[in-house]
């Protein structure tokens, strides 16, 4: 992560959206006096900035985060006998949490529209995956099409509504991103071949070096604080993935699914899965990218267009 040289510098920081609630204006004018406070000196606005992304982050991953928590929750506390299948009451539960962001405008409907898409396409997937036997759903459940519980799409919105929410979060702008038509040319081969790969026609390594040609150019600049730094895109993808790669683990911890080489105890996921959850999450970036359109980043001297003070702390 680095600094961005020249970068855009808005004359004014955005109202924070948590500003809706009037209970949180209190907390949003305190954490202003604070980073007020931190940025009287280098150290200070570092620590600050530092400890302000982690939070932006899990903000960011609000949705992925309570699905942890209820497959983790469940999976020791949920009654083995309860009338409603524990796969059913995750169901529910993901279905209300959706309803919640939407109502709490924590996402938009265009937002939950693309996300709905990617539900939808990762559950066509999980059908033919658990069908030519990929991986298990191990409980039984009602709410279900074939051997596929319909919670498990919400594993994919999860990943939808994090890259929703932290483009908006950290003001995406892009130097050298690719043109869409491509991404989406990438992203149809990309599933295609999530298909494909069982008939022997696996083509994953033609793959990543086209999406390294189409995304390696790219860098991808985010605002934190005041600032915007930057990094490569395809280095944030890589790293979006190791953390589901993460998640998925927990998935499988919980006996929420499970590959055939668990079925006699549980072992971590192959580090391999890292690179299919690489490939779905251009699918991912691509279908967000078709409403969030990415903007160039504006090229500005830093150092005339900050305040003198922020020059000091940035």
């Amino acid at each position: 992560m680095r600094d961005t040289k020249n970068q855009s510098v808005e004359t004014a920081t955005p109202a924070s959206a948590a500003a809706i609630w009037v209970s949180l204006r209190p907390f949003i004018a305190a954490e202003a006096r604070l980073a007020q406070a931190a940025a009287q000196k280098p150290w200070t606005a570092a620590t600050y900035e530092f400890l302000r992304f982690g939070v932006k982050q899990a903000w960011a991953c609000l949705f992925g985060g309570i699905a942890v928590a209820l497959m983790l929750a469940t999976w020791k506390l949920y009654p083995a006998h309860a009338p409603l299948a524990r796969y059913d009451f995750l169901f529910l539960c993901m279905l209300g949490v959706q309803a919640a962001l939407l109502a709490a405008r924590l996402e938009t409907l265009e937002e939950a529209k693309v996300i709905l898409i990617y539900h939808l396409v990762g559950t066509a997937m999980e059908l033919f995956k658990t069908a030519t036997g990929s991986w298990i759903y191990p409980e039984p459940s009602l709410i279900r099409l074939g051997g596929v519980p319909l919670f498990s799409g919400f594993m994919y919105s999860c990943i939808g509504s994090y890259i929703c929410r932290v483009w908006r979060l950290f003001d995406f702008r892009f130097t050298d991103h690719p043109q869409r038509r491509w991404l989406i040319a990438l992203s149809a081969a990309i599933y295609l071949n999530f298909f494909l790969d069982h008939y022997g026609f696996d083509l994953r390594l033609v793959l990543f070096v086209l999406a390294a040609l189409l995304i390696g150019p790219a860098t991808v600049h985010f605002r934190v604080w005041r600032v915007h730094r930057s990094m490569p895109l395809l280095l944030g993808l890589v790293l979006v993935s190791l953390f589901i790669w993460l998640s998925e683990n927990i998935g499988t911890f919980t006996c929420t699914w499970l590959y055939p080489s668990q079925s006699h105890g549980w072992a971590m996921v192959s580090f391999a899965k890292l690179g299919s959850w690489f490939l779905l999450l251009i699918i991912s970036y691509t279908l967000v990218s078709l409403i969030n359109r990415p903007n160039e980043m504006q090229v500005l001297d830093e150092e005339a267009a900050l305040p003198q003070e922020q020059r000091d702390a940035a």
